[in-house]
Order: structure tokens, then C-alpha cells, then sequence
């Protein structure tokens, strides 16, 4: 059995890329009338200096999923720790198709520095939930296989109010096996509408994802991963005014998935900016079939 992390492959989005998928290549969608539990930890370290603009912090807790913390306006040293836990459940349809459901709290604590002195705040709670649907199109059998996603979001908490149905996700990922090695690709695209955020309107920017990546099968347990993931990220919008500039990064992914058993697996991403933002990340995911 070749447990390759899919998504590292990537990136988080790190995992071949579609929608937190499992790490095997031979069973990546559920069993039909079978449920999986995926629990997720990520952390984040973000430094910024000469901010002036509202622009925000994204986490990566899956192959394809960002928690968004908004950040304020007028600070000219930043420096942020964030921790998000994510505890997600799958159920298969069919052969070709699985149902999942994703929930995420944050606990984070900034530390700025500016004219008007130092100051140090901290937030905890809930962050978002999500539901969506992965599809196997293809097999890898005489050409690269091909999956596709599809989420919504079910709840956005923001700075002062929260937002249903109002941000979604599209996505596909390829992959090739050679055994014992699995080359992938992966793109993802997130589209958010305008919502109300306490009394101002509120338009988070939308994200474009790119993320090749190549996994290497040690062992039956153990998976070596590395990957880039590009991310275009605009702008937001606050009261119909842009904050800052539509921004684009580049990322290193390095992963290593561990199978404590076939039904039991542990993968670990580290994720650290090549280009376009300074900060790191560290995720711990535990994939379980009951």
C-alpha cells in the first residue's frame, strides 16, 4: 500500500490538492456507505512590517482550505501567531463520489508595534464551516487520473458579524503514478460575495491556486512529499473600497505521511514562503476510518 499525501503534494493546500482528500493512492474516496473522520492542527507565524493597509493572514488547513483572519488598519510592526484546529467528516456515496463536511475554531495572539506604542490582543473561537462533494472523473490507468470539488461555505465569522453561502470553491487535481513515485497538479479557485461585517460591507478577496508536486513512497508506511503552491490572492473590499493590492506567492511544501495502520494515517506538512509574504506553517493532520 503506498500512502502518498495528496495535497503536499502540493501544498494545503497540501495534499494533492482537491478538497482534503485522503493520502492513499488506492482509496481516495470513501467506500460507498463509509465514513472517514479527519482532524487537522495548523500553526502560523506571520511578521509584517509597514502595514498600512487591512490586508489579511490566511492559514492553510488542507490541501485546498484557508481560514482568513482579518488584521487592522495603521500598524507598522505586526507579528502573529496563529494556531486552527479542523475536524472534518466524509461519507461516500458512490464508488466515484464522497460527501464531507469541515468545521474550524482559531486561537491567535498579535503583537503590534507603532507610533502610538506597543499593544498585544488575542481572539479565540470559531472560524468557519464548510460542505462539498469530491468526485474521481478518472483512474489512473492509461492517462493521469482526474478528481474534482466542489464546497461552500456554510458559516464565515468576521471581524463583527458572520455570513452563510456567501464564499465557494472549485477545484481539480491530475496525477500520474510511477510507482514508487506519483507526480501531481492541482488548481483551485475561491469566489466570495459581498457581505455585511458589523455596519460596513464587507468583500473578501478572491484566491486562485496553483500546486504542483511529486510524493515518493519509502516504505508501505512511509511517504516523502515536496511541492510549490502559487497563490493569487485580490484585494478586499471594505465599504466598496480595495484594502492594499491583489498580491501573489509562491510557497515550499514539505511533507512526510506516516501509516500507523491502512486505517489509520498521520501526515505532516511544513509550509514556508519562497516569495510574496513573509511568515511559516506547520500542519498535523490524522486521517481515520472507523
Amino acid at each position: 500500500m503506498r500512502f502518498i499525501r495528496f495535497g503536499i503534494l502540493l501544498a494545503s493546500l497540501p495534499h494533492l490538492a482537491w478538497a482534503d482528500l485522503p493520502l492513499t493512492v488506492e482509496n481516495l474516496i470513501t467506500d460507498k456507505g463509509k465514513i472517514k473522520l479527519d482532524l487537522s492542527l495548523s500553526y502560523a507565524n506571520a511578521d509584517r512590517q509597514g502595514v498600512s493597509t487591512a490586508a489579511p493572514i490566511s492559514v492553510q488547513v488542507g490541501p485546498t482550505s484557508f481560514v482568513t483572519l482579518p488584521t487592522q488598519i495603521g500598524e507598522h510592526v505586526d507579528n502573529s501567531d496563529i494556531a486552527v484546529a479542523a475536524l472534518g467528516l466524509r461519507h461516500g456515496l458512490t464508488a466515484k463520489a464522497e460527501v464531507y463536511a469541515r468545521l474550524s475554531g482559531l486561537s491567535s495572539r498579535r503583537r503590534s508595534s507603532g507610533l502610538d506604542g506597543s499593544a498585544t490582543s488575542s481572539q479565540s473561537g470559531f472560524a468557519d464551516a464548510w460542505a462539498g462533494v469530491n468526485y474521481q472523473f478518472k483512474k489512473d490507468d492509461d492517462g493521469p487520473a482526474v478528481l474534482g470539488f466542489a464546497e461552500i461555505a456554510l458559516r464565515e465569522k468576521h471581524r463583527r458579524s458572520s455570513a452563510s453561502f456567501k464564499s465557494a470553491m472549485l477545484g481539480a487535481t491530475t496525477y500520474k503514478a510511477i510507482d514508487p513515485v506519483v507526480f501531481s497538479l492541482s488548481g483551485a479557485y475561491r469566489f466570495n460575495q459581498g457581505r455585511q461585517d458589523g455596519a460596513q460591507s464587507y468583500q473578501p478577496g478572491s484566491l486562485l491556486l496553483l500546486n504542483p508536486g511529486v510524493a515518493f513512497a519509502v516504505n508501505d508506511r512511509v511517504t516523502l512529499s515536496t511541492g510549490a503552491q502559487w497563490t493569487r490572492r485580490q484585494a478586499d473590499r471594505f465599504g466598496g473600497q480595495s484594502q492594499g493590492l491583489a498580491r501573489t506567492a509562491t510557497d515550499l511544501l514539505i511533507g512526510v505521511g506516516y501509516g500507523f495502520a491502512k486505517d489509520s494515517i498521520l501526515n505532516t506538512t511544513f509550509k514556508v514562503n519562497a516569495s510574496g509574504r513573509s511568515g511559516a506553517e506547520l500542519r498535523m493532520s490524522w486521517l481515520y476510518t472507523p
